[in-house]
């Protein structure tokens, strides 16, 4: 189905009002971008920001009279010159994602491949993925930080807790790596059924469950893995530091370099930490539980 989006210029207190008035017109799906050069990198807990200068885009179907819509929010003291009318044509987003996924090596033994790329068989364990909507295909630096520490780990028979698991990928690649069992928990129910498939796709699906948070039971794990943001981290020191046995092992990436020091001192009374890995402006601080 083709589509057609009508952007607009804003700012951080016209945005609401301007998103309903679309959502009224009959938009279908609004997204909201930077308008400048202004990055939010992490809000605080409870803290929704959002940029001074903001790119509102509003999808209607196609058939929509995109001037009607711009003349009805003229009505409403939107500029003409903020509007821009642009189609969207019909795609295969699927096919799309895989003509431009590249199978790329992750650490010494790990390869990230998708599931329509025939190649021959190496020493290297291969991870499939396929295209959703969850986060994790090992291209962001944090999840390459993640990988690479779990190749240099003991894993054999280990139970494996990944904690926001996005996509699957880190605890897939564990199993693969010799782990015994895995769970996966996040509050995404999309990153939890896009998990399940991915463990299906890589013949781990009878060793990987998945969980809501409150949904996983009590008990701790031999290996820990967190992808998440640095003050979700922090918040969740006590539980992430219950859920690893004595001896266990913990990885919490997601951080960016800035934050680390504070990761490091939220877990420091409970776990003999390992010098914390800095790359590309992102942050991976591992230790042992004491």
């Amino acid at each position: 189905m083709a589509w057609q989006q009508i952007h607009i210029r804003t700012d951080d207190n016209g945005v609401s009002p301007l998103e309903d008035r679309c959502l009224a017109l009959g938009a279908v799906a609004i997204t909201l971008a930077d308008g400048g050069d202004s990055p939010v990198l992490e809000p605080a807990p409870g803290e929704t920001p959002l940029w001074n200068d903001i790119t509102l885009t509003a999808l209607f179907d196609a058939d929509v009279n995109g001037d009607l819509i711009v003349a009805a929010l003229a009505e409403h003291g939107v500029q003409r010159n903020d509007v821009r009318i642009e189609p969207l044509p019909e795609r295969n987003w699927v096919d799309e994602w895989l003509r431009d996924f590249a199978a790329r090596n992750v650490g010494p033994r790990l390869r990230i491949v998708a599931s329509h790329q025939a190649e021959a068989p190496d020493e290297r364990i291969r991870v499939i993925l396929d295209p959703g909507l969850a986060f994790g295909t090992g291209t962001h630096t944090t999840t390459a930080l993640a990988l690479e520490w779990l190749q240099q780990i003991p894993l054999d028979g280990a139970r494996v807790l990944d904690m926001g698991c996005g996509s699957g990928i880190l605890a897939i690649a564990a199993l693969l790596l010799g782990a015994q069992h895995a769970h996966g928990v996040d509050i995404d129910q999309q990153a939890l059924t896009a998990t399940d498939r991915n463990a299906r796709i890589n013949a781990v699906a009878e060793r990987l469950q998945v969980f809501a948070p409150e949904q996983l039971l009590a008990g701790s794990y031999d290996v820990v893995v967190a992808n998440i943001l640095a003050n979700t981290l922090i918040d969740m020191a006590n539980d992430l530091t219950a859920r690893t046995s004595s001896g266990g092992r913990l990885a919490l990436t997601g951080i960016l370099e800035a934050q680390a020091d504070n990761v490091e001192q939220a877990f420091a009374a409970a776990f003999e930490l390992a010098p914390t890995v800095r790359r590309s402006g992102w942050a991976l601080v591992t230790g042992v539980r004491r």
